[in-house]
């Protein structure tokens, strides 16, 4: 089965930092890019970054929220896709998930809105106090 485990969130002060991870399994990690989305309560999920398996190029989504505070990486050694997420805010709160890219191993022009995305993970909470 196609898994998509997302971990590492939790509970951070202003101002601090989460890695959050995205474990891979039951699919060749190598031919489908990853994207990490967010959706936070009452608002519309939207795309954070995207990672390219072909060559490991990392796309952002263009949001001002979020430029320069967040890198996406990955680690195909682990089958796993990071977001480091550095001077938290309090409206980065929000459930974080990962999905896979479903035709494609690079992030797409249009990654961000999610389409093309399927075997989206649980997702993990961010919960960043002022």
């Amino acid at each position: 089965d196609v898994q998509l485990q997302a971990s590492g969130g939790g509970l951070v002060q202003a101002g601090g930092s989460l890695r959050l991870s995205c474990a891979a399994s039951g699919f060749t990690f190598d031919d489908y890019a990853i994207g990490w989305f967010r959706q936070a309560p009452g608002k519309k999920r939207e795309g954070i970054a995207c990672i390219s398996s072909s060559d490991a190029s990392p796309s952002y989504a263009d949001l001002d929220s979020v430029k320069g505070r967040f890198t996406i990486s990955s680690d195909n050694a682990k089958n796993t896709v990071y977001l480091q997420m550095n001077s938290l805010k309090p409206e980065d709160t929000a459930i974080y998930y990962c999905a896979r890219e479903m035709g494609f191993n690079r992030c797409t022009s249009s990654w961000y809105k999610g389409w093309g995305f399927g075997s989206w993970g649980q997702g993990t909470q961010v919960t960043v106090s002022s």
